[in-house]
């Protein structure tokens, strides 16, 4: 049984209520993690010149941002956490568009490059077409989209007050392919640690030139 408008807007409500309430401490247990893998990830894999116009997907209070923009890149932030995306635009100097990710409204062939870094698994997975689709058109023809996600079996629901689902690799390649995307390379986190032992699945995907 699906799940209703109603209960659609809960779990974005609810989700950002959380993050909203704990904004000062999650960027204080945030703002030093190395991420400088996936950023790379992301930006080795995109084609052209730089800078490159790169939107941050749940971009949290700026962290990524600040990184991006210090590379001489053009970053936009996206975040639904009003104290974040205050937050965000403070520590960055960046755009940062106040946007829910199932209410969003970008503009068409824009980015070079979306990075989802440890946002796209807030999204329903009844949800998750549409908006993989609302990036793919988001992005330039060639453009690379970038994820990382908590990895599980494709369990889902709510998680300390935050919504998530938790995708296995094949499942997660089912969704991104139905959205037109071509998968260019996977890994898992932290680097050098048994299986067992790297909770997170990042995966690069291109949207074709033609």
């Amino acid at each position: 049984m699906g799940l209703t408008p109603d209960a659609l807007q809960r779990i974005t409500s609810d989700t950002l209520s959380h993050y909203e309430a704990s904004a000062e401490q999650f960027w204080l247990g945030t703002r030093d993690h190395d991420v400088s893998q996936n950023i790379h990830a992301l930006l080795r894999h995109i084609q052209g010149t730089a800078p490159f116009e790169i939107l941050d997907l749940g971009c949290g209070p700026g962290r990524d941002l600040k990184t991006f923009t210090a590379q001489g890149h053009r970053a936009t932030g996206l975040e639904g956490t009003p104290s974040f995306a205050a937050m965000a635009r403070q520590h960055s100097g960046c755009e940062v568009m106040e946007q829910s990710f199932l209410a969003l409204d970008l503009p068409a062939a824009r980015f070079d490059g979306i990075f989802a870094n440890a946002s796209l698994f807030h999204v329903p997975s009844q949800a998750l077409p549409r908006v993989l689709s609302q990036l793919h058109q988001a992005l330039k023809p060639g453009g690379v989209l970038f994820s990382s996600n908590p990895r599980g079996r494709g369990q889902e629901g709510w998680h300390g007050g935050r919504y998530g689902v938790y995708h296995e690799l094949e499942g997660w390649r089912a969704f991104m392919t139905g959205a037109g995307f071509v998968e260019l390379m996977h890994y898992y986190r932290p680097e050098g640690l048994p299986r067992d032992q790297q909770p997170w699945l990042a995966s690069v995907w291109r949207k074709p030139a033609a």
